[in-house]
């Protein structure tokens, strides 16, 4: 009787707790496939709501911000756009006015505020980011020790072959992501990894290893003390801005290089060093590398600046000696979308620089702040690092 007594009871609590469980569940229903590419490169982004009254499509860079959707008698939302161009496109949707990702979707935007969802539309010919039949390197996440007593992360792509050619060393790229985007960004968007998989396998790019730190320590040290992360920045240039951009610097120079010079086969000089940054992480390269002169002799700014002001005011030992400055630096780059928020600012700098008889490479493309962009200025730089 105690047996029966006691099995009931373990029956009633495991119950009890699935119901729990299911209540915080989604919605069951039918299974969604979303976003489906069709072979005319729309795409069918689909949602699973029954209980919602409306549902919008938030694909603003392929250019369908705020679509309603339609919902059919099953509780799935969905629409079909396009065609779209070939590129991968961040996207998500608005369910009674909440933004959300697509659950469906485990191809994620790595990024501290917003949680967007990934679409990739293939062209007819594989683009230089694409997963192809090439020799692969490998991605590592590394914890080190940080500024103010914090754990850090980097993400380290290590070229194929790196494994196996153990006397083999490596220049390094140190590649910063941007505003609000995380250590994953430059992988997992970008597709860094696979873009240099490609071309190191065709001999457009000279194998090397790229580490992408986390480019907000701040929000790090909150993260593991219990604190709320801080705001963002209220001026990209503002004294606040520097403050954390000068805190990133401190964590690179000297912690991040030490580790990487520790523990990965790297040929450890400023020839073998080059720095790069998108957004936020292009101001960050820009004031490191001028700052450190004798670490980095490649710099690439990736819609990004310094104003003529701080310029003025904190490198002089950029401007001062120009023929030194073009000795120095074996690669400078700019590059900016005419579209982007910050082409006004960027060319001003490109034009500063010019006046002051600094080489700088300039690029300038159609398009905006994006991450579409930024795989172009990968396309462009990771060939002419190292050369």
């Amino acid at each position: 009787m105690k047996t029966n007594k006691s099995l009931f009871i373990l029956t009633l609590i495991a119950f009890l707790g699935f119901s729990n469980f299911a209540k915080g569940q989604p919605p069951r229903g039918p299974i969604v496939v979303s976003p489906k590419v069709n072979p005319d490169k729309t795409v069918t982004f689909s949602y699973l709501a029954p209980n919602a009254t409306a549902v919008l499509l938030d694909g603003n860079q392929f250019g369908s911000a705020n679509v309603p959707m339609t919902k059919g008698e099953n509780g799935v939302w969905s629409i079909t756009v396009g065609p779209v161009k070939p590129d991968i496109y961040p996207y998500g949707f608005k369910v009674d006015g909440v933004t959300v990702n697509d659950p469906a979707n485990t191809y994620l935007f790595p990024n501290e505020r917003f949680k967007g969802s990934l679409v990739e539309i293939p062209s007819d010919s594989p683009a230089i980011y694409a997963l192809q039949n090439v020799p692969h390197g490998s991605i590592t996440y590394e914890y080190y020790p940080s500024v103010e007593g914090s754990t850090g992360t980097v993400v380290v792509y290590t070229p194929a072959g790196y494994a196996k050619e153990t006397a083999k060393k490596y220049p390094v790229y140190y590649l910063i992501s941007g505003t609000t985007d995380t250590e994953e960004t430059f992988w997992k968007v970008g597709k860094v990894n696979l873009m240099l998989d490609n071309m190191i396998a065709q001999g457009k790019a000279k194998p090397m290893i790229v580490v992408m730190p986390y480019g907000n320590p701040l929000a790090r040290i909150a993260e593991q003390t219990g604190k709320d992360k801080p705001s963002d920045v209220m001026s990209r240039d503002g004294e606040d801005a520097l403050k954390r951009m000068k805190l990133f610097e401190t964590d690179l120079i000297t912690n991040i290089l030490p580790y990487v010079e520790k523990n990965y086969r790297v040929i450890a000089n400023r020839d073998n060093r080059a720095i790069g940054g998108f957004s936020r992480g292009g101001g960050q390269t820009l004031r490191a590398a001028f700052n450190n002169v004798d670490k980095f002799a490649y710099v690439c700014s990736y819609a990004s600046y310094i104003s003529p002001a701080e310029m003025d005011k904190s490198f002089t030992n950029i401007t001062a000696n120009p023929a030194k400055t073009n000795k120095d630096f074996k690669l400078l780059w700019s590059g900016i979308g005419t579209e982007d928020f910050l082409y006004k600012g960027t060319t001003e700098w490109e034009a500063y620089l010019k006046d002051k008889k600094i080489n700088v490479k300039t690029y300038a493309i159609p398009g905006g702040h994006t991450w579409m962009n930024v795989k172009q200025y990968l396309n462009e730089t990771l060939p002419i690092l190292f050369k």
